[in-house]
């Protein structure tokens, strides 16, 4: 079946098809490791996670590169600010290196609880800062690179068609040149390559290049680690909807400038996690919330996230509300309670279980039309509805997670029950034991006003929410 993904370059989806067959260089900008990823920022490690499996599920073996960036990105895009792990180390009272290792781990973590796959390769722009200074020599080469007394830049004005991803109107954006700006830049599009250490100050993050001390900008290390690790393998790269008009469309201009050649085939780009107000989720607003004290600190499983996430197209903005969580958490609680019913049915035969066929097609479908989980969602419930055997459900179901990331195969028979309904079910049990069946009803109905089911089967008591 023919897998369509919606190209920004292009603004329209477009049939897939890889530079080698059944195999895909897949590049995803990584997190800057200066403090705690937010959900937003999860939201489109999500979407990309969903890309990685479907390439998967169609068929290809995917070689995923994610950068890590421990230096060089600035508080201003446009290359202006501190650089953001340099000011970490200042808020925390710790180094530059001490602030990367510790986000790079936190947000391992993170994804690790989003049974996020992790990339073929993790590579760190300060593990490749030769690569980065050769690509920036080339440039200089051929001209189109120039000195300030604050660094290397690249002359956008000297790249045809320098906003073929962003589609905005160039002379606009020179005429809105920001009021904070180096007086020594050429046009106001143009982009730091290299940066000087400022004049009597040692940064904690600096090496030596042909130009001077400093450190590389933001864009040219995203360029340097996927040509090294991808090679002529530039099939798709991906990254949030804030990426486009900046970071994505300043790669473009300084790797094909260098290469002569296309840049990536594909760019897909998720869009915004949008909070009250209809604000963008962002650590510069401070309106930001982590998986750790929305969800883990909340006894929330960070898989309901996972399970919301999916409820929304990923080009679309997807708002975020206690509300919303809630009903995403029961939606999963109930999944997994349907799985527990169906393993239940399906005994001894559960691993003997088919695929089926049609609910497989059309599953694959939805996922092959632009990554469409919340059509994908209503196949996984149309599939429950349906007359199958539970054998089959389960086997079909268990397919579809290798999309869906949910561990559906895992779910155990039982439930960890909050500590005071696993108390009032062992009062319950022994109350049945001592044939005292008046406190027996007592507890049960006391655990079902609190929103679980009881069941007495002859296999024992079970506990759960619906």
């Amino acid at each position: 079946m023919t897998l369509k993904l919606y190209n920004t370059l292009s603004r329209t989806k477009e049939i897939f098809k890889s530079i080698r067959p059944r195999e895909v260089g897949l590049y995803t900008c990584g997190p800057t490791v200066y403090n705690y990823a937010h959900i937003g920022n999860l939201r489109t490690y999500l979407f990309e996670d969903v890309l990685k499996r479907t390439l998967a599920y169609n068929g290809y073996t995917v070689k995923h590169v994610m950068n890590i960036t421990d230096v060089g990105h600035l508080t201003g895009d446009r290359d202006m600010g501190e650089d953001k792990l340099e000011k970490g180390a200042q808020r925390e009272g710790k180094t530059a290196w001490e602030i990367a290792a510790y986000y790079t781990r936190a947000f391992q973590k993170d994804i690790e609880r989003l049974n996020i796959l992790d990339p073929a390769i993790w590579c760190k722009a300060t593990d490749t800062i030769p690569e980065q200074i050769a690509l920036i020599r080339t440039l200089e080469e051929k001209g189109f690179t120039y000195p300030t007394r604050d660094g290397i830049y690249f002359d956008t004005a000297r790249f045809t068609d320098y906003t073929r991803l962003s589609h905005q109107n160039l002379d606009a954006l020179q005429e809105g040149a920001r009021v904070e700006k180096n007086p020594e830049k050429r046009n106001a599009t143009d982009f730091a390559l290299w940066k000087f250490s400022p004049e009597g100050v040692q940064r904690q993050m600096e090496w030596d290049s042909p130009w001077g001390v400093g450190f590389p900008g933001w864009h040219i290390e995203c360029s340097a680690m996927s040509m090294k690790y991808l090679g002529d393998q530039l099939d798709i790269h991906c990254g949030g909807t804030d990426h486009i008009d900046v970071h994505h469309t300043n790669e473009i201009a300084q790797s094909e400038a260098a290469t002569g050649k296309p840049f990536f085939n594909f760019w897909m780009h998720g869009a915004f996690l949008i909070i009250s107000g209809g604000k963008k989720m962002a650590k510069s607003e401070g309106n930001f919330l982590t998986l750790e004290n929305a969800f883990v600190n909340q006894k929330i499983d960070p898989l309901a996230y996972r399970f919301a996430a999916f409820l929304t197209h990923y080009r679309k903005p997807m708002e975020y509300s206690a509300e919303a969580i809630e009903g995403a958490r029961n939606g999963l609680q109930h999944l997994r309670n349907q799985v527990r019913t169906l393993q239940e049915k399906a005994g001894d035969s559960a691993a003997q279980g088919i695929v089926n066929a049609e609910f497989r097609a059309k599953f694959l479908g939805e996922i092959n039309d632009d990554l469409n989980m919340p059509r994908a969602m209503a196949v996984v419930q149309e599939l429950l509805k349906s007359d199958l055997e539970a054998s089959a459900k389960l086997a079909t179901l268990y397919d579809f997670d290798n999309v869906l990331g949910f561990d559906l195969a895992l779910v155990d028979q039982e439930e960890t029950l909050p500590e005071d309904i696993q108390r009032m079910a062992d009062e319950r049990l022994q109350a049945r034991v001592d044939k005292n069946w008046a406190l027996s009803d007592e507890l049960r109905d006391a655990i079902q006003d609190r929103g679980y089911l009881v069941q007495d089967t002859p296999q024992g008591t079970k506990v759960f929410k619906p």
